[in-house]
């Protein structure tokens, strides 16, 4: 009668060790195009491609957002539009602390992206389980929107 408390204390540490190991290490997910630093020197919103001053119309322009910090990592945010009409959105930086945040920016990410483009502007509603991901690429498309000009 005694091996048995003996062997479910066992089990129980076994288990808790092999949690613990399993977030041994940071995962890191940085998209193709991002930079030896971030694609963002500086943190800055920049424009990335000029065609035209913002008045013409059909003028095709990008501009990235600033590196923004959130809760389990960080990203940037880079905005194409023709004339005043946002044309495409995309993360060219997203850097995350753990596997758990990469699934969930995975996941978060392309619904942002999808509202942005249906509602023509930063003012986007977020995804729930990802606030921090959707406040910070919020942050950061708005900084790329007012390099451009763009409500």
């Amino acid at each position: 009668m005694k091996r048995a408390p003996l062997l479910a204390l066992a089990g129980t540490a076994a288990g808790f060790i092999a949690v613990l190991g399993f977030h041994n290490r940071p995962a890191a997910l940085t998209l193709p195009g991002a930079g030896a630093n971030g694609g963002n020197p500086g943190g800055k919103p920049a424009a990335t491609r000029s065609a035209a001053p913002p008045a013409t119309p059909g003028a095709i322009r990008s501009a990235l957002g600033p590196n923004e910090q959130f809760g389990y990592g960080m990203l940037d945010v880079k905005v194409t539009v023709s004339g005043t009409r946002i044309t495409g959105v995309s993360v060219p930086t997203l850097q995350v602390a753990e596997f758990t945040s990469q699934q969930i920016c995975e996941q978060a990410i392309p619904l942002l992206t999808s509202e942005v483009l249906s509602a023509q502007s930063a003012s986007i509603d977020g995804v729930s389980g990802a606030t921090f991901t959707s406040e910070a690429y919020a942050q950061s498309l708005q900084a790329a929107l007012d390099a451009l000009h763009v409500k």
